[in-house]
């Protein structure tokens, strides 16, 4: 078989580059990402002749290389500048002037393309507007505008400008603070250790309750543990609420081998940065929740998939990894029980349809990350093709929590329906943006005015439930529990638990054209209705904000409703299934477009 890209052979440093990673492993394709990623981070893209040597070193053909390379936003096949600022133009950015950012720098270093570009969602919406600062031979890191010019975007151009040449800055406890307001605050779970302690020192992480869960877990055995997060009535976080311990007991009883845990840190639907705040804050407790979920569904190995938006949490969670295994916490024989398990980091490149289970999987396996149909289902023929329990961040968060204080404890938590303590991500027109932890059954009205309310006293037009993927609800809706069962009464969902708020001085017709075309962009075009009924959807709402309508007003509302329903029934994954549902939600409730906003 030719393996040869045609073009230049590796030259010496890209060989070292990709052999640093690769070591002495051969057609070992699931490390195609980390060698793409090595090539990217030195050279600032990825050069013919590195591509070449991939492709010999993997036993790979040259068309699944670039069909792999050619898919992530982060990729480049060809040369960019050294220094590189992706510009985050979603949503929340979009309320706090990244429009006015993106003109002045397109005055300031010319068109974007050049030494920057816009990009979707950052995950860093309670610190709006973001930027993304690349430059070859670093990991890339976040640059926050808010931190240095109190969201005024017009004072911040010059310091954009500077970051691209400045040395990376170590962040600090002060940015974490800013992050999660409610900080040191008593009853805490989840956030409690977050701006508290040292996030890179396990030290300090065990001197505060940590692995002590992991030791119950031990003396519960698997069944035993399983029998906790049954009783917990523990539902994942991630969105699609499945219960954990029937998921973790499945992959325990199934008969293939080996067994896998994923941590799915895809984190990538627009509002959503609770993941984010808790692998750079309290990295460890996410660990140790996978560590115990390997003793429950007897699984060695594991994998924690980290967007590739998110340099300073990957480096975290590398660093507790390493710590980890060095005390005996991961590896073989661990605290002496016979436990094995051990885990492996993987970073995405940029693709929003990663977060979705089977898409992950792929990327893991050095595929494109296209999702796979519906049965089988992970339980039972997951990452490569063995049974598989995956679940995301703020789900294994919530392990150690139950161990601690026992399942049935947890489940008097929150409601007989939503069971333990939930995180909120509030942005947008609020005065104190952030990570928020409540219990389930907190109001809509109570978690914004737990963030301070909305900024400069003005009324609501509308809250963003979920993120894009989700729904839009008025003022009409503000005192509905923020539970599964309260949500899906008045046909919403809590989804990844975004909190967005829009004041009265939104123009909804903009924030509905972003959504349309996050969609658009981030489809994998692998199924027909999804790609095509995104872009037929962009292209409708474009008409209806122009008011260059086919026909009636009312037949492009038609049409809307009948391109979002088939693109529910018949979408392999959840992108298509959901990506209608915000932009319906408004033109089914005309007055989101038109009213003056109430107050809270």
């Amino acid at each position: 078989m030719d393996i040869r890209i045609h073009g230049p052979e590796a030259n010496a440093s890209e060989r070292a580059t990709i052999d640093a990673v690769l070591g002495e492993a051969t057609e070992r394709r699931d490390l195609l990402l980390p060698a793409l990623h090595a090539v990217q981070s030195r050279f600032g893209w990825l050069p013919p002749g590195a591509l070449n040597y991939i492709c010999r070193r993997l036993m790979l053909p040259p068309s699944e290389v670039f069909g792999v390379a050619t898919f992530y936003h982060m990729f480049s096949l060809n040369p960019r500048p050294p220094e590189l600022a992706y510009v985050c133009d979603d949503i929340a950015c979009r309320l706090s002037g990244a429009e006015r950012l993106c003109s002045e720098l397109k005055a300031a270093l010319g068109p974007q393309g050049g030494q920057w570009k816009r990009s979707p969602c950052l995950g860093q919406c309670e610190q709006a507007p973001a930027v993304l600062v690349s430059q070859a031979g670093e990991l890339p890191r976040l640059f926050n505008l808010s931190n240095q010019s109190n969201r005024n975007p017009a004072a911040t151009v010059d310091e954009v400008v500077s970051a691209l040449t400045t040395p990376p800055v170590r962040t600090t406890f002060e940015s974490l603070l800013r992050s999660v307001p409610q900080a040191g605050k008593p009853g805490l779970r989840l956030i409690k250790r977050i701006g508290r302690i040292d996030p890179e020192s396990l030290d300090a992480y065990r001197s505060s309750g940590g692995y002590a869960a992991l030791g119950r877990a031990v003396q519960l055995g698997p069944d035993g543990v399983i029998g906790e997060v049954r009783a917990s009535r523990l539902a994942g976080r991630g969105g699609a609420a499945f219960p954990t311990g029937r998921k973790w007991e499945a992959v325990a009883k199934a008969q293939a081998r080996p067994h896998y845990v994923v941590c799915n840190a895809d984190e990538s639907e627009p509002g959503t940065f609770k993941d984010r705040l808790l692998m750079e804050g309290d990295p460890f407790a996410v660990i140790e929740g996978m560590t115990i979920a390997a003793l429950a569904t007897g699984s060695e190995h594991g994998y924690f998939y980290i967007r590739g938006e998110y340099p300073l949490a990957a480096g975290r969670v590398e660093l507790a990894i390493q710590a980890a295994r060095t005390a005996g916490l991961l590896g073989k024989n661990i605290l002496g029980a016979g436990l094995n398990f051990d885990i492996e980091l993987r970073r995405g490149a940029g693709a929003y349809i990663c977060g979705e289970e089977t898409a992950l999987f792929n990327s893991i396996e050095g595929k494109r990350g296209e999702p796979r149909n519906k049965p089988p289902f992970p339980v039972q023929a997951g990452l490569f093709g063995k049974p598989t329990a995956i679940n995301n961040v703020e789900t294994f968060a919530n392990i150690p929590v139950i161990l601690s204080e026992g399942g049935e404890a947890y489940a008097g938590i929150g409601t007989s329906g939503s069971s333990g303590p939930k995180l909120f991500c509030v942005s947008g027109h609020i005065a104190m943006p952030g990570l928020y932890e409540a219990p389930f059954g907190t109001t809509l009205r109570e978690v914004i005015r737990m963030a301070g309310g909305v900024a400069q006293d003005k009324g609501i037009r509308a809250v963003l439930l979920g993120g894009a993927s989700g729904t839009f609800l008025g003022p009409e809706h503000l005192d509905v529990p923020l539970t599964f069962e309260g949500t899906r009464a008045i046909g919403a969902a809590l989804g990844s638990g975004v909190v967005m708020v829009f004041d009265e001085t939104v123009v909804m017709a903009d924030i509905l054209t972003r959504i349309a075309a996050f969609f658009r962009d981030e489809s994998c075009g692998q199924c027909v209705p999804c790609r095509v009924g995104t872009v037929r959807q962009e292209e409708l709402v474009a008409r209806l904000k122009a008011g260059r309508t086919i026909g009636s007003h009312a037949d492009e509302l038609v049409l809307l409703r009948e391109i979002g329903q088939a693109m529910r029934d018949a979408s392999i994954c959840g992108l298509g299934q959901t990506a209608s549902n915000a932009i319906e939600s408004v033109f089914a409730n005309p007055g989101l477009m038109t009213s003056k906003g109430q107050s809270t």
